[in-house]
């Protein structure tokens, strides 16, 4: 009697044991669920008029999707090859989102360069990168340097012109949010003058200083505190480059047939 009453406690003991680790199981899933970063960006900031043939001609044709990111410090977060920073979190999710498709991927990044700057140098690049879209993100050195916002304006519209001319799509990319940076410098105008160029140019606008601050307001980012480090990062250049993602699939017109064929 005594053995069956100890196998009865002993299989009991077990069952509990298996309850108790399955409900730590699923707690520590809930924890990370609830930890998962909200990447949703509202319509609205993702909406755009403007069409990228280059990069619906290459994925419907079956040709290389080769692009090339034009970009200063906050295009990456620690090197040009990580591929934790937007730029290669927007090639993985062009991979997923167009599985048939070859999706190849460069950085140039020119830090400590206005926008004027950075022009100077599109000749030679598109001339050895020959890419289909060039994502170029400037106006955080115009900023901090107080370059006159007319001036800033014609150098995005002449560098668009010498994209465009040399025959690829491009996609305008304004400054990163920072709430402490905001206070030290007059963002409004170069994120104005940004979208008049887009618009003259027929050119979509990646408006990243909105996309930021509304994750921030929401709560979803905590992007004050400079204490989360790599990790905020990270989350933060992954949301980036699924939203950039949805804005070139849509942009490009790539409809779910378009992404199977």
């Amino acid at each position: 009697m005594q053995s069956v009453s100890w196998l009865r406690r002993r299989k009991y003991g077990l069952m509990r044991l298996g309850l108790l680790t399955l409900a730590a199981v699923l707690a520590t899933a809930a924890r990370a669920e609830e930890n998962v970063p909200n990447c949703e960006v509202p319509p609205y900031l993702l909406a755009t008029e403007s069409k990228l043939p280059k990069v619906a001609e290459a994925v419907k044709n079956g040709k290389p999707l080769d692009i090339l990111v034009l970009g200063s410090r906050s295009s990456a977060i620690v090197s040009t090859s990580d591929n934790n920073a937007y730029p290669f979190r927007l090639q993985a999710a062009l991979k997923e989102k167009l599985p048939s498709a070859t999706v190849n991927l460069s950085v140039e990044l020119q830090p400590k360069k206005t926008a004027e700057e950075m022009a100077g140098s599109f000749v030679k690049l598109l001339e050895a990168k020959k890419p289909n879209l060039v994502i170029w993100q400037t106006g955080t050195v115009d900023a901090m340097r107080s370059i006159d916002p007319d001036e800033f304006r014609a150098a995005v519209n002449n560098g668009v012109t010498e994209l465009q001319d040399a025959g690829a799509d491009v996609i305008l990319m304004n400054l990163q949010y920072s709430p402490r940076t905001e206070t030290m410098i007059s963002v409004p105008p170069y994120i104005d003058n940004m979208r008049v160029v887009a618009q003259e140019r027929d050119v979509p606008l990646f408006d990243r200083f909105a996309i930021m601050r509304q994750w921030n307001e929401n709560g979803d980012f905590d992007l004050f505190n400079p204490t989360h480090g790599i990790e905020l990062a990270k989350q933060v250049h992954d949301c980036l480059g699924k939203a950039l993602s949805k804005l070139i699939i849509d942009a490009a017109q790539l409809g779910p047939v378009a992404q199977q064929n």
